[in-house]
């Protein structure tokens, strides 16, 4: 039988998703987790690894296992099990065909910034901090020049292992509310550190260093040097996998719940 889940995590307690030897890992404690409540080993396959510090309000495993449970089962019996930075958020059966990485036809990245000059408090760990004020126009100006289909090998982490730097990027929008800037983007998948080079981009663009249009120049340029400082990954988050309807995975779509 073939499972589906959905959660949620902290990112900001963890070395990233991948297990890891020396490292804590949030599929090491998922995988632990889920283990306890079928009594056998639990191997998951994710949707997308996230990196050390970066969180996830809608991430997509699934899992095969020969035993039977319920999904409120599944689901009570990994929360009681998980540590409280992670949260099973919904669970079942679904199709053999699905596989949580490949079936996927779209996600879901929000990244926040703390905009002040002073450091956050209750917040850290959970927003990226930037003391230049920065001006959300000309940051939605310069977003622009990105959407569709591109080459983003300028925005892409030096390690990273896809095969192909092409990605369709359908939607980034840039708003403010208050202290806070966020930065929401829609793909068909993302590279490796895609979302946060993007948003070093941006930010030098709304602190007034560089025009917007000087966006389009890093991305015809298809070097990552062109591209500027990678933006922490504290105010990162995977906001939502999309499947298509016959999977009947559930729309959990909701924006970060601090704000």
């Amino acid at each position: 039988m073939r499972i589906a889940a959905i959660l949620e995590y902290d990112g900001s307690r963890f070395s990233g998703w991948q297990r890891q030897e020396q490292a804590r890992s949030v599929q090491a404690v998922v995988e632990d987790a889920l283990s306890k409540v079928a009594d056998e080993t639990v191997q998951v396959t994710v949707a997308g690894r996230t990196d050390a510090g970066v969180h996830a309000a809608g991430q997509v495993i699934h899992f095969d296992t020969r035993v039977a449970r319920s999904d409120y089962s599944w689901v009570r019996g990994a929360n009681s099990n998980l540590p409280p930075e992670v949260a099973l958020l919904w669970a079942g059966p679904v199709d053999e065909g699905f596989h949580a990485r490949f079936s996927a036809t779209g996600r879901h990245y929000h990244y926040v910034i703390l905009n002040r000059a002073i450091r956050p408090t209750y917040l850290a760990g959970r927003v990226t901090h930037e003391y230049r004020l920065l001006d959300a126009a000309p940051m939605q100006e310069a977003a622009k020049f990105l959407i569709g289909e591109h080459d983003f090998t300028s925005f892409r982490a030096a390690e990273c292992q896809a095969k192909s730097p092409v990605r369709e990027l359908r939607a980034l929008d840039v708003t403010r509310h208050g202290e806070l800037v966020h930065i929401r983007a829609h793909a068909n998948a993302f590279l490796q550190h895609m979302v946060r080079n993007i948003a070093g981009v941006l930010m030098t663009v709304g602190a007034g260093e560089r025009d917007p249009s000087w966006t389009r120049e890093v991305l015809a340029a298809r070097d990552r040097r062109a591209g500027g400082v990678t933006a922490a990954p504290d105010g990162l988050y995977l906001r939502e996998i999309e499947y298509p309807d016959s999977f009947k995975i559930p729309r959990l779509s909701r924006d970060v719940g601090l704000w």
